[in-house]
C-alpha cells in the first residue's frame, strides 16, 4: 500500500534559477521518501500489522515468556487442565475401627461369584502400625496429587465416616455411581517374613450373578500395568517375590471390589507389612509420599490415554 507521509509535499515546479535552499531541498526530499518507504516495509516498532517475521516474534504480546520463549504454564486460564472433568475413586483398604464392629463386618455379601465377608480388619506391622492407617494416609496423599492435575477425586470412606466398612460391594458401588474414569483400592499385604515387594491386582473376566467384568478387563489391565511401572520407578520397590511370577501383576476373580465394578479398577498391595524391610518403608512418611506419587503418575497416564 502506498502512503504519502504528512511531512512530504509534492515536488514544486522548477524555477529558472535555483538558490542554495532550493538545491538543498531537492537533495533531501528523495532521500527522505526512500527512508519512509523502507520504514513502512520493515514495520514501525510495536506495529502488529507489520511483516510476518515481526508478527510471529510477538505472538503473545504482553504475556510473560518462560526461558524457552513460550508462555509459562502460570499464564494458562484457570481450569485449563486436560484432566478437568475426569473422576477417580480411591478406596482406602479396610477401616481403622473395623475391629470394634466384628458383627457388622462379618456379615456376608454377594460378590457375584460367591458370598464373602462385608469387610475385614486388615493386617499390621509387627510394631502395630495398622494397614488401615497406611491405606488412609496414602489415599489422602494420592488425592492431593490428583486434584492438582484437575481430577475430581472421591474416597469410599474418610476418617470416622462411616464407623466401619463400607462393605466390599458398597465400595464397588461408589465407583460405579460416580461413573469413575478409574478406581483403585489401596492395600498392604500380610504375607510371611521374607516375602517382599508389591503387586497390582487386576480383575479377571467374570460373568456370574450380579458380576460382569467383561467390559473393564482390558482397560483395567492397561491401568494396572501403568501403575505398576510408575510405582516401581517412584519408590524403588521391587515386584513381589512371592506372587505374580516377577511381573508385579496378578489376576483374581474372588474380590468383590473388582467383581462388582463397572469402571476400570485395580487393587495395589504396596508391600508386605510383616516383613521388616518392607515395613521400614511402609512406616516411612517420605516413602509413602513416593508411593502416592507413583500411583498418581500411573493413573494420570491412563487418564490421558
Amino acid at each position: 500500500m502506498s502512503y504519502v507521509g504528512p511531512d512530504f509535499d509534492p515536488p514544486q515546479p522548477r524555477r529558472p534559477r535555483r538558490g542554495p535552499l532550493t538545491v538543498a531541498l531537492a537533495a533531501l526530499v528523495p532521500g527522505a521518501l526512500i527512508g519512509w518507504f523502507v520504514y513502512e516495509a520493515v514495520g514501525a516498532p510495536g506495529d502488529s500489522s507489520g511483516s510476518a517475521a515481526g508478527s510471529t516474534s510477538s505472538a503473545s504480546a504482553g504475556a510473560p515468556l518462560s526461558p524457552s520463549g513460550t508462555a509459562s504454564n502460570d499464564d494458562k486460564p484457570p481450569g485449563s487442565s486436560p484432566l478437568k472433568g475426569k473422576v477417580v475413586v480411591i478406596d482406602p483398604g479396610h477401616n481403622a475401627t473395623n475391629f470394634q464392629h466384628t458383627a457388622e463386618i462379618n456379615r456376608k455379601v454377594n460378590i457375584g461369584t460367591n458370598w464373602k465377608e462385608c469387610d475385614t480388619t486388615g493386617t499390621s506391622t509387627n510394631a502395630g502400625y495398622a494397614e488401615a492407617q497406611f491405606t488412609m494416609d496414602v489415599s489422602h496423599r494420592l488425592k492431593t496429587l490428583l486434584e492438582r492435575q484437575g481430577v475430581t477425586v472421591k474416597l469410599t470412606h474418610d476418617g470416622d465416616s462411616p464407623a466401619w466398612g463400607p462393605c466390599v460391594d458398597q465400595r464397588a458401588r461408589i465407583g460405579n455411581d460416580a461413573h469413575a474414569d478409574a478406581a483403585i483400592s489401596i492395600h498392604a499385604d500380610g504375607a510371611p517374613v521374607g516375602d517382599r515387594g508389591f503387586h497390582v491386582i487386576l480383575p479377571g473376566s467374570v460373568h456370574a450373578g450380579s458380576a460382569d467384568t467383561r467390559a473393564i478387563v482390558a482397560p483395567s489391565a492397561t491401568l494396572g500395568r501403568g501403575i505398576a511401572g510408575d510405582y516401581r520407578r517412584a519408590t524403588g520397590e521391587q515386584f513381589s517375590n512371592y506372587i505374580g511370577e516377577g511381573t508385579g501383576l496378578v489376576t483374581r476373580k474372588d474380590l468383590g471390589g473388582l467383581n462388582l465394578s463397572t469402571v476400570p479398577k485395580v487393587f495395589i498391595e504396596c508391600g508386605n507389612m510383616r516383613d521388616s524391610k518392607d515395613a521400614a518403608l511402609l512406616t516411612n512418611s517420605a516413602w509413602r509420599q513416593k508411593a502416592a506419587q507413583g500411583i498418581s503418575e500411573g493413573i494420570v497416564s491412563f487418564l490421558r490415554g
